[in-house]
């Protein structure tokens, strides 16, 4: 079971504190220029909302110490999402230490399970340029199916809103059609193991 996390909201509809990720939301999707991030107790939460976003937003602390059965040599991808749609962004990260390997974005009108997708190619094309077999870790089963299976089953409508991010997906697509890999494409198992380490720490 899920441990208990506080949301804290520095810039949305309601700044403040909260218990839940769905009450959290309601104030930060589709808002632009929203600041949010979770903690693990109260406490912080209320430590880090009276010392403002500025001091959080965007950073990280230590990663803890990995699982045992976690794949030490690899690479974790991420992505976050403020709406279905909403400002996007994905990043990847070496699963042993945390630093960050890439990251694109906010792009306007994209989904969260797409921006998973293009996490994972832009792994996968990052490693194989540097002729690598990394494995690669993806909290989300419909990315890692749709890469496995060189299909998008995306529902985000092609509308001149979410040009931008499908030109990107079909790119992704397209490389992953003429392209080989070996990279292992593994599934994080967030309940046993928490947060993927690429995780944005925002909700």
């Amino acid at each position: 079971m899920a441990k208990q996390k506080f949301y804290v909201v520095w810039q949305g509809r309601q700044p403040g504190i909260y218990a839940t990720w769905a009450e959290a939301s309601a104030q930060v999707n589709g808002f632009s220029e929203a600041k949010y991030k979770s903690f693990a107790t109260e406490a912080q939460a209320r430590q880090a909302y009276q010392s403002g976003w500025q001091a959080y937003y965007g950073k990280r602390t230590p990663p803890p110490a990995l699982p045992p059965n976690v794949i030490v040599d690899s690479v974790s991808v991420d992505a976050a999402c403020d709406g279905s749609p909403g400002n996007l962004e994905y990043r990847g990260v070496e699963t042993k230490t945390g630093r960050e390997l890439f990251h694109r974005g906010p792009l306007p009108n994209g989904t969260n399970n797409l921006g998973e997708f293009l996490a994972i190619v832009h792994a996968l094309q990052l490693l194989n340029a540097q002729g690598k077999a990394t494995p690669i870790y993806s909290d989300s089963r419909n990315a890692l199916l749709w890469v496995k299976q060189k299909r998008l089953g995306s529902q985000l409508p092609r509308t001149e809103q979410t040009a931008v991010v499908w030109a990107l997906a079909d790119e992704a697509l397209q490389w992953l059609q003429d392209n080989r890999y070996a990279n292992p494409l593994l599934k994080w198992d967030t309940e046993n193991w928490g947060e993927i380490r690429a995780d944005f720490g925002r909700k």
